[in-house]
């Protein structure tokens, strides 16, 4: 038997070799990975306009007492014996070397340095149309079209073929595509590294809690075809009858926790070997059992296993949560796919989704094995001593109370989407927005501090910033609604108001002027020059804001899907939406701890709120005519 300190050597020696034959970029940094466009770097907002702008979107949380204090402290802050314009300084001086001020705190911030489980408090599921598999055989040829379809994505985005996204004329970055396939998080005690093997030539495919590596890519870029992946399914379904060791279950732990597992785990080399194949991979593919749905009905039921997997005893364990992306072919036609939040936002990948759903659609190849490329199947074992078994046993306890707190609803609107809503000459995003705002006001009487997601792709290494979607004007159109004095008129206008007021918002955040990015650049500007911490961020204008209680985002796919996540705080909501023309698909979420705030009542406020505005407007035409 080795020694501790050998096996150590041997371990890194292994990893080395691993890294020399994938050629990954390990803990580099985000702006170095890929190949730029000749794109605009994210600005840094001006000090008065940011401070402007954060004092109008705090007012709905604070009485005049409190408003008068925070004019205070900002007029501090910002003047020229503040703090602000010293920070602002180094902040401005710091874009001015680099791509991205950003990219490299918020990967950092928002995930690697984030030690909560990924699951359910950062990674999303993103649900494909439901399916109907007839047999073992037809669930297995879609999984192979769905394979072939992501294989084909990726000989796209590796072409450099693909069209470039546009936001009006302007086009928008990249990379974010470029990271899709072959990336994966790797666990750290403090903070975590992302690896980048887009090179890789191997898939993992995982039943049963059984990992297998099937080769994908040969050595001149052919590409495996439809019917050798059948039989490649076939055979790792026929070697997985038994079931394997729960390893994966580890990979939805805390991050902490993960690290010290995942530091134990692979000090056994036959471990290290498969947690490298794993990691190396281009994506994972699930292949589920059915899940009891007990009171879910199909949507619903999705979204808890692509969220948890549904627990430690369906099907959590048959993940490596720590992968950009995992595919999940459940035999009860759940199909869909997990994906590790930290190198790209959620629109890449539905549009990847749409892509993968096409090819299914249009896949009309002859499922003949080409016998020239052929690789088998190689099973990644894994051995388990009692320390692992013990990390095993918590993870497993961790991931049940997780999934037991999580409260979903999610659903399609059908009464109308996109379309109606162009017709009254409003902004489709912004008009379901203030229709959220709406219905959390009319259940809870209090504003609700609200985050929505905004691109900031035209911009070099562009992530987000958040659109504050609570306002002083979403406000008045709710307390408008409520009270039966106001005219429908009265309530029109003030529709209107808070629609154009989240519109005129979303456009300054898409081009880099929000508030929240800026002033987190200023914090962490702070921290790094060993500065005092401004005492804004202390103030309550800035906790009561910055406490989501609504996570909301737009992600978009032609197909019937929609992505869900869990709500940003324990009071709150997430809610996620794809408009379509006629429907509007929402995921609803809640925390069972938090018995003032429930999925079910959330979704019954905001159709009622939405088919409320859509009378409204209908009314106010008529009566026009």
């Amino acid at each position: 038997m080795l020694s501790k300190s050998r096996l150590i050597m041997s371990q890194k020696k292994l990893v080395g070799m691993y890294q020399k034959a994938n050629s990954p970029l390990l803990a580099m940094s985000s702006a170095a990975v890929m190949q730029t466009q000749v794109l605009p770097h994210l600005p840094v907002p001006k000090l008065e306009q940011t401070v402007e702008k954060y004092l109008k979107s705090v007012e709905p949380f604070l009485n005049e007492t409190e408003l008068n204090h925070t004019k205070k402290l900002l007029t501090q802050f910002q003047s020229e014996s503040g703090l602000g314009p010293k920070l602002q300084k180094l902040l401005v001086e710091k874009a001015q070397e680099t791509d991205s001020w950003l990219v490299d705190w918020w990967l950092n911030v928002a995930y690697l340095g984030y030690r909560d489980p990924v699951v359910v408090y950062s990674s999303p599921g993103l649900a494909f149309p439901c399916q109907s598999f007839s047999s073992q055989e037809d669930r297995l040829d879609y999984t192979a079209k769905l394979i072939s379809g992501a294989l084909s994505y990726k000989t796209l985005i590796d072409s450099g073929k693909m069209a470039t996204d546009m936001m009006g004329k302007d086009p928008l970055d990249m990379n974010q595509y470029k990271k899709i396939f072959g990336t994966c998080r790797l666990p750290g005690l403090k903070c975590d590294n992302l690896e980048y093997n887009p090179q890789s030539k191997h898939i993992v495919i995982v039943n049963n809690n059984n990992f297998f590596k099937l080769p994908v890519i040969d050595e001149c870029g052919s590409v495996i075809n439809v019917g050798e992946i059948i039989n490649a399914l076939v055979q790792i379904t026929e070697d997985s009858q038994e079931a394997g060791p729960p390893v994966g279950i580890l990979t939805s732990d805390n991050r902490n926790n993960w690290g010290r597992a995942y530091q134990d785990l692979t000090l056994d080399l036959t471990n290290l070997k498969s947690a490298r194949e794993i990691q190396t991979s281009l994506f994972l593919v699930c292949l589920d059992k059915p899940m009891c749905h007990e009171n879910d009905d199909n949507r619903t039921a999705a979204s808890r296993q692509l969220i948890y997997g549904g627990g430690s005893s369906a099907n959590a364990a048959n993940r490596w949560y720590d992968k950009t992306v995992q595919f999940v072919v459940s035999e009860d036609g759940i199909v869909g796919l997990t994906y590790e939040h930290s190198p790209s936002e959620g629109q890449p990948i539905a549009v990847m989704t749409d892509y993968i759903m096409d090819h299914i659609a249009q896949d009309k190849s002859i499922n003949k094995p080409d016998v020239a490329f052929y690789a088998a199947p190689e099973k990644l074992n894994f051995n388990v001593d009692d320390k692992i078994q013990k990390a095993i046993d918590c993870a497993s306890s961790n991931i049940d109370k997780l999934g037991a707190n999580l409260d979903m609803n999610c659903f399609q609107f059908n009464c109308y989407g996109k379309e109606f809503v162009k017709t009254q000459k409003m902004s489709p995003d912004s008009f379901i927005q203030i229709a959220m705002q709406y219905a959390f006001f009319r259940i809870h009487k209090v504003p609700g501090a609200h985050y929505e997601s905004a691109a900031t792709r035209k911009y070099i290494h562009g992530r987000t910033e958040t659109i504050r979607s609570c306002s002083n004007e979403s406000i008045a159109f709710a307390k408008a609604m409520l009270d039966n004095s106001k005219s429908a008129n009265e309530r029109v206008a003030a529709l209107k108001q808070a629609v154009n007021a989240h519109k005129k918002y979303s456009i300054e955040a898409v081009n880099g002027f929000g508030v929240d990015r800026h002033l987190l650049g200023l914090k962490l500007t702070a921290i790094e020059n060993q500065l005092p911490i401004p005492e804004i961020f202390s103030d309550p204008s800035f906790t009561r804001s910055t406490h989501m209680r609504l996570s909301t985002s737009q992600v978009a796919t032609k197909c019937d899907g929609f992505m869900c996540y869990a709500p940003l705080v324990p009071d709150g909501y997430g809610c996620c939406y794809n408009p379509r023309k006629n429907d509007i698909n929402f995921a609803v979420s809640a925390f069972c701890e938090h018995p003032g705030t429930t999925a079910a009542q959330f979704r019954d406020a905001l159709e009622e709120s939405l088919i409320d505005m859509h009378d409204l407007l209908a009314t106010t035409q008529k009566s026009k005519l």
